[in-house]
């Protein structure tokens, strides 16, 4: 069986520079809306679809028709190009750190299927992608064009991957990799394996919270990736289940306590007991 890893795009592979967000501003202003709109809701895991009429109910106090949401749609796909180039120009638009050697590598796997799972409309995202040249990577996903839920979305996903492969994918073989809670969330959800990095919009205690398991900064340490992917065995020869199992007692409750695995030094897990106890 072919192992499915699906990749939010914001935050997980690249960052944009808040592109995304200056669009959907113009579009709704374009509509006679008020300016800035996107300062009074939060954007981050959530599908465009749900951004979009948040965005239209901020703006005029209902939600849009068919009609009108199909002309912001229009109104953000034709502002989105000139706000990505503009945060490339202005040196706010950047890979997040890693992830074109980790992509590099799954890609000449048989045993791996690259996907994005991501609440960017299909058209919007490989807008996004197009700076970092890293769009050729992803061969089918799962996108916010309809969907007002990330589980809805990332299902779709795993339907299209099961198109590509022409065989039923279980849930165990799904690799969710994602930013922020609402990805984790979803994964779970599903009974998906789900990861997280923290140089991605997230609220690190949220995420925390919603206990991937696994959660690194970025994607530098790809050995750490590839032990959790099931892809690199672990040169210590412990058996690991779906998460990087800690070794001694002391960092499996560190674990349990922060969702960090065992690669955090002693001084760190002390430091992180310390926190949580109140001291």
């Amino acid at each position: 069986m072919k192992k499915i890893i699906l990749f939010d795009i914001d935050g997980t592979v690249i960052n944009a520079g808040g592109a995304g967000m200056r669009a959907l501003n113009k579009a709704v202003s374009d509509i006679g809306g008020i300016e800035d709109v996107c300062k009074y809701f939060e954007l981050q895991g959530s599908t465009d679809k749900v951004n979009f009429e948040n965005a239209f109910y901020c703006a005029f106090k209902r939600k849009p028709n068919s009609k009108e949401y199909k002309k912001l749609r229009e109104l953000y796909i034709k502002h989105l190009p000139d706000e990505v180039n503009y945060s490339v120009k202005a040196g706010k638009y950047f890979k997040i750190k890693g992830v074109d050697k980790l992509l590099d590598f799954l890609s000449k796997r048989d045993d791996v299927l690259i996907g994005l799972g991501t609440g960017n409309l299909e058209k919007g995202a490989y807008i996004k992608l197009g700076p970092s040249k890293l769009s050729h990577y992803f061969l089918f996903g799962g996108f916010g064009e309809e969907h007002t839920t990330r589980e809805d979305m990332l299902k779709t996903a795993v339907k299209n991957a099961e198109k590509i492969i022409k065989e039923e994918i279980k849930e165990n073989n799904v690799y969710v990799i994602g930013d922020t809670e609402k990805d984790i969330t979803a994964a779970k959800n599903l009974g998906y394996h789900s990861a997280c990095v923290l140089d991605g919009f997230g609220d690190k205690k949220k995420i925390f919270q919603a206990g991937p398991e696994l959660l690194e900064k970025d994607f530098s340490n790809m050995r750490v990736w590839l032990i959790w992917l099931g892809l690199k065995k672990d040169p210590k020869g412990v058996k690991r289940g779906s998460y990087i199992c800690p070794d001694t007692p002391i960092e499996h409750a560190y674990y349990g306590m922060t969702g960090m695995g065992s690669w955090a030094d002693l001084k760190e897990m002390v430091s992180e007991f310390r926190k949580k106890k109140g001291r």
